[in-house]
């Protein structure tokens, strides 16, 4: 959604040398930016921790984990999740982590979230250990769909990728998220070169024998090392080769909007796959993202390093409308784009497991 969408006149992008937008943010509720993109889609990570050790994401010993009282509390939590619903125009809440199966209390606070007004869409990425146990409960406490990450149905690769052995649970918390109807259900595949990139087909065929909706994402230098190299990372166009030599692709028949995944209708449908070429294909120009740490910082894009501290507005006292237009502030001064492919391109202090997905 643009700004153009909701009726209002489009903003040239003017900035200084600093890269500040120079403009004054025209007197919208909405989280504009100076590009004229409107962010209606938030993504909230729940916690930094996680239960997996996957390679391209941390090192084997893990990380240091946020201290307790950093994290915010589901009190305030919600506040923030108020103001973006009813002051920001905030109409899809996606639950993130780290891993958010390890939230205590995340059924209250899936609730809770879904009780604000007006309703948001309410969904959650996780890596699927402990979700067959729970599948059922957060369906019935209002989570509408859930994105499972899986990157190989090879029990001996996914412990390469993983450092653990939890493929079975993986599988059977994809199987109980279906049966509790939180549809559709998402697997998110990173493919790495020799690694994982023979199990494009397999994952497909998998996807699509058990009715989910595949989607490959071009691995991001999002790790905890800072040891991305863009020749391990396995292109969108070498996924689509893969994916071909096996099936027949056709585009899909709606148009993608917003959606950071291109879709291809396999052997003519009805089952689709998605490739999310972040760094080959940017999508920049068509974000509709704004980004909530689990220490309350805001971030308007998911490869800033530049963040906005609510977290200690809440706790000073401010007002809701205070903390509105500090979140607006920091969507107004959002960049064009990442920036991965350009020579001055750095990669996020914070890595992925702390950002939030």
């Amino acid at each position: 959604m643009t700004a153009v969408d909701l009726g209002f006149p489009r903003v040239p992008s003017t900035r200084g040398a600093s890269g500040a937008p120079t403009k004054p943010r025209p007197d919208t509720p909405e989280l504009i930016d100076t590009f004229g993109r409107v962010a209606t889609d938030l993504r909230v990570s729940l916690t930094d921790r996680c239960n997996l050790r996957c390679t391209y994401c941390m090192p084997a010993e893990g990380l240091d984990w946020m201290p307790g009282e950093q994290v915010l509390t589901d009190d305030e939590l919600l506040r923030l999740l108020r103001v973006a619903v009813e002051r920001l125009g905030v109409t899809d809440i996606r639950l993130t982590g780290g891993e958010p199966l390890l939230r205590p209390g995340l059924e209250d606070l899936v609730a809770r979230i879904a009780a604000l007004e007006p309703r948001p869409r309410l969904s959650m990425t996780t890596n699927g250990i402990g979700l067959a146990k729970r599948a059922a409960a957060l369906a019935a406490s209002g989570l509408d769909r859930i994105n499972v990450s899986l990157d190989s149905v090879d029990p001996e690769t996914f412990v390469r990728i993983t450092r653990r052995d939890r493929l079975s649970h993986v599988l059977d918390g994809l199987a109980a998220a279906r049966d509790a109807g939180l549809s559709p259900v998402k697997i998110n595949a990173v493919l790495m070169r020799g690694l994982n990139e023979h199990e494009a087909v397999p994952l497909l065929r998998f996807s699509l024998a058990e009715g989910y909706h595949l989607r490959f994402i071009e691995q991001m230098p999002l790790d905890a090392q800072h040891g991305w190299n863009r020749g391990d990372m396995i292109t969108a166009e070498e996924i689509l080769g893969m994916l071909r030599a096996e099936f027949e692709l056709s585009p899909f028949p709606t148009a993608r909007g917003g959606a950071p995944a291109e879709r291809w209708l396999v052997d003519g449908g009805p089952g689709d796959v998605g490739v999310i070429a972040s760094v080959t294909r940017p999508f920049c120009s068509a974000c509709e993202r704004t980004r909530l740490t689990a220490d309350g910082q805001v971030r308007s894009c998911l490869f800033s390093n530049d963040e906005t501290d609510l977290r200690a507005l809440v706790r000073a006292g401010a007002r809701d409308e205070e903390v509105a237009d500090a979140w607006r502030r920091t969507m107004w001064g959002k960049l064009a784009g990442h920036e991965i492919n350009e020579a001055g391109f750095a990669q996020p202090i914070r890595p992925m497991s702390a950002i939030g997905g």
